[in-house]
């Protein structure tokens, strides 16, 4: 059903040029009237949970614990504190403790997704000049 209803989203957020929308709770006979930012919210929901992805929403802008920015990258809260160190990600202390903004941790994950696709690319190149891939 999450497929279905994403390409009909889809198709039609691509019409709509306006910032709100009305939809109808066909239920309820009732109309409301919502930002079309929530139904493209809504869309990239349906996006990863139809690929049985789990879904998280984050207010923004936000600081987050060590722990959190370690789980949102997906290694371990040491892993992260020793990235903190080697300033790949920005910081700040509150007392004793860091806080690292979302936006930097969605940014240094950006980038080591394009990093492993990159290295991945070269991995895949090397095993066909192998020879690896010939049936």
């Amino acid at each position: 059903m999450a497929t279905s209803t994403l390409k009909q989203l889809t198709r039609l957020l691509k019409k709509l040029d306006s910032e709100t929308t009305q939809i109808e709770l066909l239920e309820l006979g009732e109309k409301i009237e919502l930002p079309v930012q929530a139904l493209r919210i809504l869309a990239t929901y349906l996006e990863y949970t139809s690929k049985g992805k789990p879904v998280a929403l984050i207010p923004v802008p936000t600081e987050l614990t060590t722990q959190a920015a370690a789980d949102l990258i997906g290694c371990s809260r040491p892993h992260l504190i020793k990235l903190l160190d080697k300033e790949e990600i920005p910081f700040t202390k509150v007392g004793k403790h860091r806080r690292v903004k979302l936006e930097d941790v969605v940014e240094y994950k950006k980038k080591l997704k394009a990093r492993q696709k990159k290295y991945l690319s070269k991995i895949m190149s090397a095993d066909e000049a192998d020879g690896l891939y010939d049936s």
